[in-house]
């Protein structure tokens, strides 16, 4: 699967947010979208999801419009995993997931077998299996994070579209997220996600699209765009960027913030 956008503006009630931004994606790449809050983000993210319509340029699906292709057709292709989620009904954590097979299920019919081993396996394979007869509401913040992962993944998509999945999580729990997001990208999967730590693309990501005010865009690797300077015209911040070596020889970069006080 690949995703093409080109030259892609969208917006609201003629306020342009989003304008002429073009990337892709292939399977097994994770594109990771920084930026401060308000500059477009979560709209290029509806964009991509067919929730709102251009405004100019395309984006395509292995060459094929999102514009032309039915919405049954595109939740089978694209799963989408939003910031946070409070259902309705303390439904079973298993439950949940299997809401993920709605896209491959026909009209009025309910769960099958299939189904329902395809869900418990999603659980295991993430090493959450256990939580499976646990009540969605009563999970943690990180156990949710994860079940909408695999509820994302129960469509069987081939793109991932993940907005912020570490919000509000304790630091174990993020980095546990980025080593899903690591892992699934491994078995051949394409991912856009946004964040508002440029540590976490140091993680996770293979491209990154910068995006600040005034549209501005800058699109390619993680060393060639967070750089000290980008990260001062963006967020208006201090930092430093180090390569550090960890105790098993592993090279790391990590983004360091500086108080002015």
């Amino acid at each position: 699967m690949k995703l093409e956008l080109k030259n892609v503006s969208c917006g609201y009630e003629k306020k342009r947010i989003i304008k002429d931004i073009s990337f892709s994606l292939t399977e097994g790449e994770v594109v990771c979208l920084l930026g401060p809050n308000g500059v477009g983000k979560t709209t290029l993210f509806k964009a991509i999801l067919g929730f709102l319509p251009l405004e100019g340029g395309e984006i395509l699906l292995d060459g094929e419009s999102i514009r032309t292709l039915p919405p049954r057709k595109l939740a089978r292709l694209v799963g989408y995993v939003p910031q946070s989620h409070e259902p309705p009904f303390p439904y079973k954590v298993l439950d949940v997931v299997i809401m993920g097979r709605v896209s491959q299920m026909k009209l009025f019919s309910g769960p099958s077998k299939e189904d329902l081993l395809m869900a418990e396996e999603i659980l295991e394979s993430m090493g959450i299996g256990h939580l499976s007869d646990r009540v969605y509401t009563e999970i943690s913040g990180g156990e949710r994070q994860m079940v909408l992962i695999a509820r994302a993944l129960a469509q069987n998509p081939k793109l991932l579209v993940m907005d912020e999945p570490t919000s509000n999580l304790d630091f174990g729990n993020q980095i546990r997220v980025l080593e899903q997001v690591k892992a699934l990208a491994g078995r051949g999967l394409g991912i856009v996600m946004t964040s508002h730590a440029p540590n976490h693309a140091f993680l996770s990501a293979t491209k990154v699209a910068l995006l600040g005010r005034n549209h501005q865009f800058q699109l390619g690797t993680t060393e060639e765009v967070i750089s000290e300077e980008r990260m001062k015209e963006i967020y208006g911040i201090n930092v430093v960027i180090l390569d550090v070596e960890s105790m098993k020889g592993q090279r790391i970069r990590t983004c360091i913030p500086i108080l002015n006080s």
